[in-house]
């Protein structure tokens, strides 16, 4: 069945980025001139996506209005013939059917994701976090993943290798190497201490799942926190599914924190034809 859905986990409370973030969504803040959830959007949309529900949370309406057609806007935009600008904002009414469902208690990704189950219905989807942008010069991230999941019809998700001294960060799995990049994965463990990770194999924040996560969600016992961690989830699914993972082809960055941030601002601002020569001569200056 043809991947057509993705979710996008939006409800976090940015804590990092305070004080930016008390007012403004995480996912609104911008990277150049884009919010950082237009970029995720964008990568759905190039990747085959057609439905998109977006969970969010109290004091996140700016991320639905920046979907919405602004018709006093457009309307100024109009009547002073800024068509240029007026052609960057009315695609993005039209990029794909939005959607969006409040998660109304902070209870974890896991549970996010489980918010997103009558949208689903029985249907394979994607999920992309916010806080993980991708540079993939040959397609896009998720769209690789939709790819290995066609090939396999099983559950799939972002691999990369990171440093020994950096898998008590992220969730790393166990499995065994069955093609180029992709592994079969038999178990995973959420950030464990360096002596105990069974691999320098992170997940990153795209995946491809099966209806049958849902399932595996509401099996799910919360932590002590009260939240339900998808990684549990997932790892309930090896039990009754294959799952993969696939190390992509590409470059990522954790924009949740200020230095993958910035790393990203800067990134992205050198690969802008129209900038990156000015924005080159500026580093040069400053450095």
């Amino acid at each position: 069945m043809k991947v057509r859905k993705a979710i996008i986990p939006a409800a976090g409370l940015g804590t990092r980025f305070l004080p930016a973030t008390k007012a403004v969504p995480k996912e609104m803040i911008p990277l150049l001139d884009k919010p950082a959830i237009q970029y995720i959007v964008e990568e759905a949309v190039a990747s085959g996506i057609e439905e998109i529900l977006i969970i969010t949370g109290r004091g996140k309406e700016a991320i639905e209005n920046h979907f919405d057609i602004s018709y006093e806007l457009e309307d100024t935009l109009e009547k002073k013939e800024q068509k240029e600008l007026l052609q960057i904002i009315q695609p993005l009414s039209h990029m794909a059917n939005i959607y969006f469902v409040r998660q109304r208690m902070p209870k974890g990704l896991g549970h996010a994701v489980g918010c997103a189950k009558d949208f689903v219905g029985d249907e394979p989807f994607a999920v992309l976090l916010g806080d993980d942008l991708f540079h993939c010069s040959e397609k896009p991230c998720i769209k690789q993943l939709i790819e290995q999941y066609e090939k396999h019809e099983a559950s799939v998700f972002a691999l990369l290798n990171v440093a020994r001294e950096h898998v008590d960060k992220y969730g790393v799995i166990s499995g065994h190497k069955v093609d180029e990049g992709l592994y079969n994965i038999d178990d995973l463990v959420e950030k464990p201490s360096i002596a105990e990770a069974p691999s320098n194999l992170a997940v990153m924040g795209r995946y491809v799942f099966t209806p049958k996560i849902f399932e595996m969600i509401e099996m799910t016992p919360p932590e002590k926190g009260g939240e339900i961690q998808l990684t549990d989830a997932m790892k309930k699914l090896t039990a009754f599914e294959k799952m993969y993972g696939y190390i992509f082809n590409g470059k990522r960055y954790d924009t949740g924190y200020l230095l993958g941030y910035l790393e990203a601002v800067v990134d992205f601002a050198l690969r802008r034809e129209d900038i990156k020569d000015d924005f080159f001569a500026l580093l040069k200056e400053k450095l």
